[in-house]
């Protein structure tokens, strides 16, 4: 990330604290439906349900979350994770996979943003970010967004730009967070990316039941 970037990053992150700490009388918005209820089938995948150690939760912050592995016939497996804030005036913000890969020990080989097509679903099309990650000669593709009031949103900046806003005019701060990981096998980054992509489209419309718009 360069020197620019980096100081943008920042200065929002601050000027998001700031108007988070002045606004003290935004709601805590519940889930439609608590995440002990998601499901382990989704389409052809097949799950269960997995847990971070609790000194992970303690440092995201988490209102409610789901993690779960899942697999399809043909042996592909997917990891995913969902939190959910229901108000982040009093709490942490959602951190951002950029930061926590690395200090995790992936190192980010490449980063670009992908356009989705969402069938039978009031969000027809939506963006989400793709990073290709490495760590001691394994890669993994990870796509990621934030959804949550009624907006699925690739960028970090505008996530935190739409924070704030929604904070002043609908005193609002609920959001949540969605990452899906898939192991590169056989050094097909296409067929990993491609899977990824198809239970993703699957899976937003579905969060619409749990997530409020």
């Amino acid at each position: 990330m360069s020197v620019k970037r980096t100081l943008l990053a920042s200065a929002l992150m601050i000027l998001t604290m700031i108007c988070l700490n002045i606004i003290t009388h935004s709601e805590c918005i519940k889930l439609i439906k608590p995440f002990s209820d998601f499901p382990l089938e989704i389409g052809e995948w097949r799950g269960w349900e997995d847990r971070f150690a609790d000194r992970v939760y303690q440092v995201l912050g988490v209102h409610d979350s789901f993690l779960g592995n899942y697999r399809n016939h043909e042996g592909n497996q997917i990891q995913l994770y969902i939190g959910y804030y229901e108000n982040q005036c009093e709490g942490d913000l959602i951190h951002s996979p950029k930061n926590c890969m690395p200090g995790s020990g992936w190192n980010i080989i490449k980063s670009s943003s992908e356009e989705l097509m969402i069938p039978h679903s009031k969000i027809r099309k939506v963006r989400v970010m793709n990073l290709l990650i490495e760590k001691s000669g394994q890669r993994q593709i990870v796509l990621y967004w934030f959804q949550s009031r009624g907006r699925v949103t690739a960028s970090e900046y505008m996530q935190k730009i739409y924070l704030i806003l929604d904070s002043i005019t609908r005193q609002r701060t609920d959001d949540s967070f969605v990452r899906l990981i898939a192991p590169i096998t056989n050094s097909n980054e296409k067929i990993s990316s491609k899977y990824l992509k198809n239970f993703a489209e699957i899976l937003i419309p579905l969060l619409q039941e749990y997530i409020p718009s």
